[in-house]
């Protein structure tokens, strides 16, 4: 059984109006979503527990979607952010295991550490991505703690998720769709490192739409790999590229894309990338140490749960790796739980999963390694909007 590296995991849960954000923490310690020892069998063949009614407790009431599975309460807010203004947008951005940075359209912005709880403010920010964004966090601890290396440290990339052509210019290198806030010397090796944003080149095909063929292309897959050295995004009908995150270049390293949808994170215990599959949408495993082919499955898909058929996924899942090959995967139903005259009325909710991944020896084909997946509880969340887990 592996050990959880991390105690919490956080959630961004938005507020009634835009310009609120709640930060809750969910304990993993004791039970919540794994087991203390190997999971019980169970009548679902696949390691996890049943999808069927609690039996007595507060579980067992009337709404559709809480006859299924065990109740998963949501903490309290541990801190609530806010807009200077409540009409105004307030984005959130999760890096790292215990950071968000936060920003509002005026360009205020400021970084929160759950684990000192302790603001930082930040320069004032330029335009940011929308809310269909991708971000992607490259920790470089390395140079953030060298006061000797004025090299770019750790790093949050920021990407809008669909593409719009920009025309070809030779005096603007920087995209609005590109923005990475970057722990470094802001004008020269004076003073303290601090995060600042910025405005970043876009891959080449951005200004190059002559090949898009009357589509719009929009990132299916990214990720850290090289150690940190690259961010690696996959764009359907595209290609894959690589940005340098040292001088922030672009470079195609093909037209294929990766087997993936969506974030991809390296586990160093087990020496692969996981993410979820692009056909499936479940864990799965590749080795991206070799970017000269298009990289294949090692391991997976692996399918944690078995909902029921009346549960429909209504937005696509998030996973969450916690260390030493165990993850947290959120899916998000949505069932039609009766009638209103003529509107149907729909009962949301979400359900956690923990499962662990593990080194089964070698064998098989050339005797490469083998990966056994372990799926643990499933909790469900009902009625509760949840913008991001990290």
């Amino acid at each position: 059984m592996g050990v959880l590296a991390r105690r919490f995991l956080n959630l961004i849960v938005p507020g009634r109006t835009p310009g609120v954000k709640s930060l809750r923490c969910i304990d993993l310690a004791g039970q919540q979503l794994f087991y203390h020892d190997e999971p019980p069998s169970s009548s679902n063949g696949d390691g996890s527990e049943p999808l069927a009614p609690a039996a007595g407790g507060q579980d067992t009431i009337s709404h559709p979607l809480a006859l299924k599975t065990e109740m998963l309460r949501i903490p309290r807010p541990s801190f609530t952010f806010r807009a200077l203004n409540n009409g105004w947008n307030l984005n959130c951005f999760p890096f790292a295991d215990s950071k968000v940075i936060c920003g509002d359209q005026s360009g205020f912005g400021f970084i929160f550490d759950l684990d000192s709880r302790k603001v930082e403010t930040i320069p004032p920010l330029l335009k940011l991505p929308t809310v269909k964004h991708v971000s992607v966090f490259v920790h470089k601890p390395h140079v953030d703690n060298d006061n000797w290396n004025h090299g770019n440290g750790s790093s949050l990339f920021l990407m809008e998720r669909i593409h719009q052509p920009e025309p070809i210019s030779h005096e603007v290198q920087e995209s609005e769709q590109f923005v990475g806030f970057i722990n470094h010397y802001p004008s020269g090796p004076w003073g303290n490192k601090c995060f600042t944003c910025r405005l970043l080149p876009p891959p080449p095909f951005v200004r190059e739409t002559c090949s898009w063929y009357n589509n719009t292309p929009q990132i299916t897959a990214y990720g850290v790999i090289g150690a940190g050295s690259h961010v690696c995004i996959s764009v359907q009908g595209v290609g894959t590229y690589c940005l340098d995150t040292a001088n922030h270049t672009w470079s195609q390293v093909g037209k294929w894309t990766l087997p993936f949808h969506g974030k991809v994170e390296y586990v160093p215990e087990l020496k692969l990338w996981f993410g979820l599959s692009g056909d499936s949408q479940h864990l799965a495993a590749a080795d991206l140490s070799d970017m000269d082919s298009q990289p294949q499955l090692v391991g997976g898909p692996w399918k944690e749960l078995d909902p029921p058929d009346e549960w429909k996924e209504c937005k696509d899942p998030q996973f969450v790796s916690l260390g030493s090959g165990r993850f947290c995967i959120a899916r998000f139903f949505q069932e039609a739980a009766g009638s209103a005259g003529d509107q149907v009325i729909h009962e949301n909710a979400a359900v956690f999963t923990g499962l662990e991944v593990n080194s089964g020896g070698k064998g098989g084909t050339a005797g490469k390694v083998l990966l056994q997946m372990t799926p643990h509880r499933s909790r469900r969340v009902n009625s509760t909007s949840i913008e991001a887990l990290f």
